[in-house]
């Protein structure tokens, strides 16, 4: 007997998701292999990962987040998108906690802008002229005026296979630098093995790195990503440590669907 997956897509400056109600562990028999499958340009639906809403006792809803390998992380963008399809079912009413793999995240909804707090980062290390932090997932951040397609993937494969990451996987950033409170990025996105159009974890560790390297005044950094525009809020502390740090920026709906299998 076929089973049918009821799903909501939505995107958030061009990363897209796969939404699904699990409050009542209906999608609770959903594999890796399954996820992936859903996940697939070709033979799914399409996704850079996928959701599940589950009920959760020390917050509104708890985020399960995968990515399109069927592997494990936070999202940015894909929390944002979460709080949105969560406002849609009508779990919160446009301020919400949620809780994820890396913890509680406050969020709010006004329009189409969600702004959700991310974890404080205690630590930015400087490696080869490079720069590696954690925002929720691994983020290694190169300046770099390139950020083409076709070198993202090219630099991003080449840091994200190296001797150390091949194993655990890291997302790799390059950026370029506008002005002191301005700067675009490309990602490379493990999970996901290629280019992404926007990456929210991603955006708050360029922003974070840029203004650590330019020992900037600003509290705010717009982040221009290929699909779309990200800002980053936060509050520098002693020695690269950040708080309060907010990342907002649009989230949509796309359609709605049923998936058989």
């Amino acid at each position: 007997m076929m089973k049918s997956i009821l799903f909501s897509k939505y995107e958030g400056t061009g990363n897209d998701f796969i939404l699904l109600d699990n409050l009542q562990g209906s999608y609770d028999f959903l594999s890796v292999d399954l996820i992936k499958k859903l996940c697939h340009r070709k033979f799914g639906i399409g996704a850079d990962g996928l959701i599940l809403i589950n009920s959760d006792q020390s917050s509104d809803f708890y985020m399960d987040y995968y990515n399109a390998d069927g592997s494990k992380s936070f999202c940015g963008n894909g929390s944002r998108c979460a709080v949105l399809f969560a406002l849609s079912l009508g779990i919160h009413t446009g301020k919400t906690i949620f809780n994820a793999i890396d913890g509680l995240h406050k969020a709010s909804v006004s329009g189409e802008m969600v702004a959700i707090q991310m974890n404080d980062v205690n630590d930015i290390k400087f490696h080869q002229d490079d720069y590696l932090l954690d925002t929720g997932s691994p983020h290694y951040v190169v300046f770099n005026d390139d950020l083409s397609s076709e070198h993202t993937v090219l630099k991003g494969k080449e840091i994200r296979f190296s001797d150390l990451f091949k194993k655990d996987g890291v997302n790799v950033n390059l950026m370029r630098v506008i002005d002191s409170h301005q700067i675009e990025i490309s990602t490379y996105e493990r999970g996901v093995e290629d280019e992404t159009y926007s990456c929210g974890t991603g955006a708050t560790a360029c922003a974070l790195v840029h203004d650590y390297v330019a020992d900037g005044k600003h509290t705010t950094i717009q982040v221009l990503v290929k699909g779309g525009e990200l800002s980053v809020s936060f509050q520098r502390g002693m020695k690269g440590r950040y708080s309060n740090i907010e990342l907002t920026g649009p989230a949509k709906f796309v359609f709605f669907g049923e998936f058989l299998i």
